[in-house]
């Protein structure tokens, strides 16, 4: 039954052929019967029925030749006298057909005159028999409000699929815009994230060619084997740490690579400095930290200061007024745990469905990014009750 629904959607000319021939037979079986068929003017029956059961046909296909059809038909009705019949039916589907496309001015405004002066017309040709002028009046305003109601209902059909083709428009050019916007906020996160990790990477592989370095000079024993091995690591690491800056060159590619601002790293020994600061701002923080402290991966450190970092920003942006959030900090045997949650109102919900939002549109992209170059995993979204979490959990071992 579905395959027949939908083979008729894809050819409504089929349909309307249908009824076009339904309603003409009908017509023509009705008129036959009248003994006004065997007048002269009966003989114009068949033009007439044939060309409005065509109007029917075709009035998706060509509306407004159909309309013109339309009105020379009925003109030719009124002059050779057939009378009113059921196939006049067809007026008032071209009507609303008309009405319902996106036709001409000219279409719709001849398709409304029409509706208004056909039953006027009809009355004036064929009056009724023993009526009085105040029920011929009365009868001509029945007969033309269902002309009317139909190039309304047909109007009021045309503005509504343009309301709604403009409003799917619109979601397509947001989609795409916002596809634009994501992608722009990625790389530019990525630049970020090169530059940061920069510091790490380059300070750790810096550290190795110092030492290597001073331990070919100091070293003794075995002094001939522990040089090359020592050498090769100095090579190794010079090597590595051009390699690296290459990389994240690439990285940065759009950047000016002289303005490029490297400073020391935040860890997690700074993230209550930043309480304090943002308590400061007006927030009300409450922070604690669970397990021991050790150190960890200068990388795990980073991104545990960050997230931490965004996290309180988006409760002051997205929280409301008197929002109060609490930031624990958990030490596993094999990772560091991280959990911010707020009172507040909670973010908008394009914040967590969509990727984030920050002050340019897309703070958890950064949070989830930093959390997967970490090997670490995510979860942000409201809280049970109001307000907004954000739980990370990020292991010792990145690689």
């Amino acid at each position: 039954m579905q395959r027949v629904y939908d083979f008729f959607r894809r050819h409504p000319t089929w349909v309307d052929s249908f009824w076009a021939v339904t309603l003409s037979v009908f017509t023509l079986a009705v008129m036959t019967a009248d003994p006004a068929f065997a007048k002269p003017t009966g003989y114009f029956v068949v033009p007439v029925v044939v060309g409005l059961g065509l109007v029917v046909a075709l009035r998706r296909r060509m509306p407004e030749k159909m309309l013109v059809l339309a009105a020379v038909t009925g003109l030719a009705q009124l002059v050779v006298d057939v009378s009113i019949n059921p196939s006049d039916f067809a007026l008032m589907v071209i009507v609303y057909t008309v009405a319902a496309q996106d036709s001409p001015r000219w279409a719709r405004s001849l398709a409304l005159i029409g509706g208004f002066s056909a039953a006027t017309l009809a009355q004036i040709r064929w009056p009724s028999e023993n009526a009085s002028a105040g029920q011929q009046i009365f009868l001509t305003v029945v007969l033309t409000v269902p002309f009317v109601l139909a190039w309304v209902l047909g109007d009021s059909v045309r503005t509504r699929r343009a309301y709604f083709a403009q409003l799917e428009e619109r979601a397509m050019r947001l989609e795409k815009e916002r596809e634009a916007q994501s992608k722009v906020a990625v790389a530019a996160e990525r630049a970020r994230i090169a530059r940061e990790l920069h510091d790490v990477v380059a300070h750790n592989v810096s550290v190795m060619v110092v030492q290597a370095d001073g331990a070919a000079y100091v070293l003794d024993a075995a002094p001939d084997q522990a040089k090359q091995a020592l050498s090769t690591i100095s090579t190794t690491g010079r090597q590595a740490l051009a390699e690296m800056r290459r990389l994240l060159g690439v990285l940065r590619t759009g950047d000016d690579p002289e303005s490029g601002e490297y400073v020391p790293q935040p860890d997690v020994g700074q993230i209550e400095e930043l309480v304090e600061q943002v308590r400061k701002a007006g927030l009300t923080v409450d922070f604690k930290i669970e397990g021991t402290p050790r150190p960890l991966p200068s990388g795990v450190e980073l991104t545990a200061y960050r997230i931490v970092q965004e996290a309180l920003t988006n409760t002051r942006k997205h929280g409301g007024p008197e929002v109060g959030a609490s930031v624990r900090l958990v030490y596993f045997d094999d990772g560091l745990g991280l959990l911010v949650e707020d009172d507040g109102r909670g973010a908008p919900r394009d914040v967590y469905e969509d990727g984030g939002a920050d002050g340019q549109g897309h703070g958890l992209i950064g949070m989830r990014e930093r959390v997967g170059m970490v090997g670490g995993t995510l979860d942000a979204g409201p809280r049970p009750g109001g307000g907004f979490r954000i739980s990370a959990l990020l292991p010792l071992k990145t690689g």
